[in-house]
């Protein structure tokens, strides 16, 4: 998720290819880093906590010959904020649709049909969801269990769970589900900072070392694939986020799609920045599934890594 802000004297950006520093997070951008701030509490959004009071409108969205219908939704409703993308702390830009996710959609189901992916029967994690298209294309794609995650709860309430309702709805009877239970499919909404959402989240592990553990049996309690698309976005939640991963996929058969910006300009994240983390680390291997250059913003890749 982009900045719009200039740089000042006060926070100028430093672009370094590699940190000569061994103990540093390798990347391609630096930026100075906000205060932390104590994250909100972790808990499931049930789906009937739907908000009546904020107006929620659909459309039709053709993505790669995929139709889906997303919602739109104020921010001043929601937030009482104006229209912005992000607001550190209280705001994660949940409420827009950015186009990683339009991104990830296609390289999904690109990989669909080349043979290398199968949503039938997984169980599916999409992290930071905000519109949740990702996760809903997976249940339309005969995932059992489709769980969606993100920082804020009114996200999930005014936006995901709507968009969750009107696609389901136009699913083959075979496939209906409300978001509750049912034979077929599951979905679940849950709310929190990566840091600490995997307390809730009931395929995750409670820690690296249990991960560890699971990750030499075949399957055990974890989710098969993860999504995730504009997640990478600030320095700070990179290190969350990887070790998050680390906790809920714990199959050798599982797999991460990351849709995101090569860089994001003035907040110092990025695809890159985020696979210099995960190449440190040592547990996931990655390979580039898609690159998107199409001159309208900077350029746009879908990732893939695998446990090794």
């Amino acid at each position: 998720m982009e900045s719009n802000r200039s740089n000042s004297s006060n926070a100028s950006l430093v672009f370094r290819l590699f940190d000569e520093n061994p103990n540093s997070e390798l990347g391609i951008l630096d930026s100075p880093q906000r205060p932390l701030q104590a994250p909100p509490p972790c808990f499931e959004v049930l789906p009937s906590e739907v908000p009546t009071s904020v107006k929620y409108v659909t459309e039709p969205l053709n993505v790669g010959g995929v139709i889906l219908l997303k919602g739109r939704v104020s921010t001043h409703e929601v937030f009482a904020l104006g229209n912005s993308d992000l607001v550190p702390g209280k705001y994660e830009g949940g409420l827009k649709l950015w186009e990683g996710s339009l991104d990830l959609i296609t390289a999904l189901s690109c990989e669909i049909k080349v043979g290398k992916l199968s949503f039938a029967g997984q169980r599916v994690l999409e992290l930071g969801c905000g519109h949740g298209l990702p996760g809903i294309f997976a249940c339309q794609k005969g995932a059992a269990s489709v769980h969606f995650q993100d920082f804020n709860a009114e996200v999930l309430q005014s936006l995901t769970i709507p968009n969750v309702n009107a696609n389901v709805q136009k699913m083959p009877e075979h496939l209906a589900t409300d978001t509750n239970k049912n034979n077929n499919l599951e979905t679940r909404f849950f709310a929190g900072d990566w840091g600490e959402v995997h307390s809730i989240l009931p395929y995750a592990c409670k820690d690296e070392t249990e991960a560890s553990e699971m990750a030499q049996l075949n399957r055990g309690s974890s989710y098969d694939v993860i999504l995730m698309a504009e997640t990478v976005y600030s320095i700070s939640a990179l290190p969350n986020l990887c070790r998050l991963i680390k906790k809920c996929l714990c199959t050798p058969q599982g797999v991460v799609y990351m849709a995101a910006k090569k860089y994001y300009f003035g907040v110092g994240g990025g695809s890159r920045r985020f696979l210099s983390l995960v190449e440190n680390d040592g547990t996931f291997s990655a390979s580039l599934v898609s690159e998107v250059a199409d001159g309208s913003s900077n350029v746009r890749e879908v990732w893939k890594l695998l446990p090794k």
